[in-house]
């Protein structure tokens, strides 16, 4: 059972935020990306291709970068691993630095069709939309609920934050070029997987920890189950998104919502 009381709806029709008699109320709402704020489709079908497309050329330009080098000896790592693991990555060879750019822009489009979570995969991902935004070749989507959440939740007095397994720049990035606006100033805090996988306990009580709070005053909404489990192990309150065209799952142990606007 829920520690809140968000079966209990306002007067005006929206679930409270607050919990029973006796029990934590809700300080601050943690909030996943894809399939929660933002439509799949444009982290799929926009977002993953045009950093696939571009990850190459990337590399070449900006290799001697200290940030991307960064990322190119901690794919070489992970690349080590899978390989130990015989995922059969693709070969890596750094006989000449092209060559080792070249390796690691093919581990990444392997990466990027396995769905990794590749924290060094993520943070390049960033760096390449970081540059498809400042050209106006992108801009961040979010479901048309979800700014005047932001701006109600934040006049609440509510903490808002994300995590994601997009790196945080790519998180601001998003963020901050809706048709709406710059949603940032709504945003007190990002967390990404170096805070730790999603479906991990320990992951949101480093959160909790991060963000000064105890985890049932937190309330996580995501639009993955595993994702809740992790957050009310953590000792979170949890609200499972369903958006419109989502199947909702037979039964479900956490609280369901398909719009901000019953919250």
């Amino acid at each position: 059972m829920l520690r809140t009381n968000l079966h209990c709806r306002s007067p005006g029709g929206q679930l409270a935020l607050a919990a029973p008699s006796g029990e934590s109320s809700i300080q601050a709402i943690l909030l996943d990306i894809e399939g929660t704020t933002t439509p799949i489709d444009f982290v799929v079908r926009t977002l993953f291709p045009y950093a696939r497309q571009r990850l190459q050329q990337f590399l070449m330009d900006h290799g001697n970068d200290p940030g991307v080098r960064e990322d190119v000896d901690a794919l070489r790592v992970q690349h080590r691993a899978d390989a130990l693991e015989q995922l059969n990555p693709p070969r890596w060879v750094d006989d000449s630095p092209g060559e080792e750019l070249t390796s690691a822009a093919a581990y990444g489009a392997w990466l990027i069709d396995r769905d990794s979570k590749c924290s060094a995969l993520k943070s390049l991902q960033g760096k390449i939309w970081q540059e498809g935004y400042r050209k106006g070749e992108l801009h961040g989507e979010v479901y048309p609920d979800v700014p005047e959440a932001l701006a109600r939740w934040s006049r609440d007095g509510k903490i808002i934050s994300i995590f994601s397994s997009g790196s945080i720049l790519a998180q601001r990035l998003l963020f901050g070029s809706t048709i709406y606006g710059d949603l940032t100033s709504y945003l007190h805090a990002h967390f990404d997987t170096t805070s730790g996988p999603k479906n991990d306990p320990r992951s949101y009580l480093k959160i909790a920890a991060k963000l000064a709070l105890q985890p049932p005053n937190i309330l996580f909404i995501s639009d993955i189950a595993k994702e809740l489990d992790a957050a009310r192990e953590a000792g979170m309150q949890t609200a499972l998104c369903v958006r419109q065209g989502a199947t909702e799952p037979a039964a479900s142990t956490h609280q369901v919502i398909q719009s901000f606007k019953e919250l």
